[in-house]
């Protein structure tokens, strides 16, 4: 459902209408690696979702979000579990991470949706340190929903087409996928 309404999205960089399906086959490797590593170990389940993603990693939205999961598992790798502190952090390197990976980064994009919701994290902590995960999730969504909404006021072929950015579309189904 989401790959297709993600594909009917992209118009930016390439009108070639594939984002969903690239960031769908990035996620089915992801499944692949966790499907056969020890989910009880943190370090089995990061290097899962970091080689996994960077495995399957498909068209520059692909691409893109194997970096940002590279980012988070560097920050969980080593963790007992993830607390909503761990949690920030890992959102912001994720994003950091993905900024890193492109050579001309571009605002309007993923990229831009990634730190924006890293950002609506970390605000809603400070706010409230005694956030839970799920809460936290939560909280970066909505900033990043408005993040993304906020993209076609950055990218003029968004604006001229009426649609969002849809690798951070894809971005956002992805981590409404952790609460699901």
């Amino acid at each position: 459902m989401y790959k297709e309404e993600t594909n009917a999205l992209n118009v930016y960089p390439v009108p070639d209408g594939d984002t969903g399906t690239n960031m769908h086959l990035t996620m089915q490797s992801v499944r692949r690696e966790l499907d056969v590593c020890d989910r009880s170990k943190m370090p089995d389940v990061a290097r899962a979702i970091s080689y996994g993603s960077l495995l399957g990693a498909r068209g520059n939205s692909g691409v893109i979000l194997s970096q940002l999961l590279k980012g988070f598992a560097e920050v969980v790798r080593d963790l007992p579990s993830i607390d909503a502190s761990r949690l920030v952090e890992a959102l912001e390197h994720a994003s950091k991470t993905g900024y890193a990976a492109v050579m001309k980064p571009v605002e309007g994009t993923i990229l831009t949706v990634a730190r924006e919701t890293a950002e609506g994290a970390r605000a809603a902590f400070t706010q409230n340190a005694t956030l839970d995960v799920p809460a936290l999730l939560h909280a970066s969504l909505q900033a990043g929903r408005i993040s993304l909404e906020n993209t076609k006021n950055l990218l003029p072929v968004l604006k001229q087409a009426n649609v969002v950015d849809s690798g951070g579309a894809g971005f956002l189904h992805v981590l409404a996928g952790v609460l699901a």
